[in-house]
């Protein structure tokens, strides 16, 4: 890949063949559509704003590629399905419609399904399991024996593993029918993905021993179905789990598989800094004091935790993780460095972003493109704004956009300040426009 010197937000991008119109990318994110009669008008009104503000990448949050449990959350979105996935081309028609791509993350749970934490929809599903890669490690057989989860493992076979390498790939074929320029796959926040490339959670003893095997997999059935539509792909080093975890992807080895996917045939990275758990290390930011005391989600999040008390429990781990986890903003761009120096796709930073002018200044030396997620809950229309020259996004980081999710509602920011401030520039037309608010 020749690489731009010293590009800048606005300069476009080649990912394997698409031709994308700047740098800024919209990184995934719930949108918490559904499949149900209404979802690809939700999408519509989630995305379509954030094209129509000139953003040049927008990948959609992980779907599901099953028609059964890999549900991570409430409310995601199945594209096991081709007669729904067809209907999504009203929405990639909308996203083109403003010169924007848009690629589909393609996802499955695995271990993190809700039937390991959502207590309603055990109660709703007795019979649902988890697909796991081996038997799950010691630590989550002590919290499942504990009663603070609920695990039911059900460990793939050589030839189940293959089916839902082919489960992806079928996906992605409906995905290029219905028009998405590329797929993403979410390799991170304890996927399945994540699960085949982690020493904390692969002990097979069979090919995908190897976790990138799986990835490859993935690929061959990508390109058997969907041909040669740009396959990117995030690359997690498990260097943000809790210090008792001794057994985890390091730095050298996430590196390793980096530059064998990219000598694979991926066409793009997104070097991630993870934990083998679900914890905010994905969400790095301030406590969610208000979201956590929304009077109205407080029964919600009873049902949803099996208890006040549970749920106050999990309030306590939720209040403690945010103090653990490291919040300077760009976390991921020293491994994205590591990253891009060994490879020759594009490498792709995203996690904590909030500046246009620290996005210029990664581009170039960390990532070819800079991404950002919770910032669009706040301002959907903010490319608007950044790629006109405003400096900072509205987004705090204070999550409290992100806990109500559990509960299954759509993420859109809840912080008053944030919110007057966006209606302020919104009736100033500066959203409308892309005029710039100089800082």
């Amino acid at each position: 890949m020749s690489r731009t010197d010293n590009p800048q937000l606005t300069d476009p991008i080649d990912i394997g063949g698409v031709k994308v119109p700047n740098r800024l990318y919209r990184a995934p994110l719930l949108e918490c559509a559904g499949n149900g009669p209404d979802a690809v008008d939700r999408f519509i009104a989630e995305l379509e704003p954030t094209a129509e503000s000139g953003v040049g990448l927008i990948f959609q949050g992980a779907s599901i590629v099953t028609g059964d449990g890999g549900c991570a959350a409430p409310n995601m979105t199945r594209v096991h399905d081709p007669g729904f996935v067809d209907r999504l081309s009203r929405l990639t028609d909308r996203i083109h419609d403003h010169g924007s791509k848009i690629f589909i993350q393609l996802a499955h749970g695995g271990l993190r399904g809700m039937s390991l934490w959502h207590a309603g929809y055990r109660e709703d599903n007795p019979d649902a399991v988890q697909k796991a890669v081996s038997q799950p490690p010691w630590q989550l057989r002590v919290a499942d024996r504990a009663g603070f989860i609920d695990l039911r493992p059900n460990v793939l076979s050589t030839a189940e593993v293959r089916e839902l390498a082919e489960a992806f790939g079928r996906a992605a074929g409906y995905a290029a029918d219905a028009g998405y320029d590329g797929v993403h796959l979410s390799g991170a926040n304890m996927g399945i993905v994540q699960q085949f490339l982690s020493p904390y959670y692969n002990d097979r003893d069979d090919e995908f021993a190897d976790g990138v095997q799986f990835l490859l997999a993935v690929r061959d059935a990508v390109r058997d179905h969907a041909g040669d539509i740009p396959l990117v792909t995030k690359v997690p080093v498990e260097t943000a789990s809790p210090p008792f975890v001794r057994t985890h992807l390091t730095r050298d080895e996430s590196l390793d598989i980096g530059r064998r996917l990219a000598a694979a045939g991926y066409d793009a990275l997104v070097p991630v800094e993870a934990s083998v758990y679900w914890d905010m290390s994905v969400i790095r930011g301030a406590f969610p004091d208000r979201a956590w005391a929304a009077a109205e989600l407080q029964s919600e999040y009873a049902a949803v935790f099996g208890g006040r008390w549970r749920a106050r429990a999990v309030e306590l781990a939720n209040r403690l993780e945010g103090r653990w986890f490291d919040r300077e903003p760009g976390w991921n761009a020293d491994f994205c460095r590591a990253v891009r120096r060994a490879v020759d796709v594009p490498v792709l930073c995203e996690g904590g972003l909030r500046e246009r002018n620290h996005c210029d200044r990664l581009l170039g030396e960390s990532c070819d493109m800079a991404g950002m997620a919770r910032p669009f809950y706040a301002e959907p229309r903010l490319g608007a704004r950044l790629l006109a020259g405003d400096n900072r996004a509205l987004c705090e980081s204070c999550n409290n956009c992100t806990i109500p999710q559990a509960v299954g509602e759509p993420g859109r920011c809840r912080t008053p300040a944030v919110v007057r401030e966006r209606a302020r520039l919104k009736k100033d037309g500066v959203y409308d426009s892309g005029r710039s608010r100089r800082e």
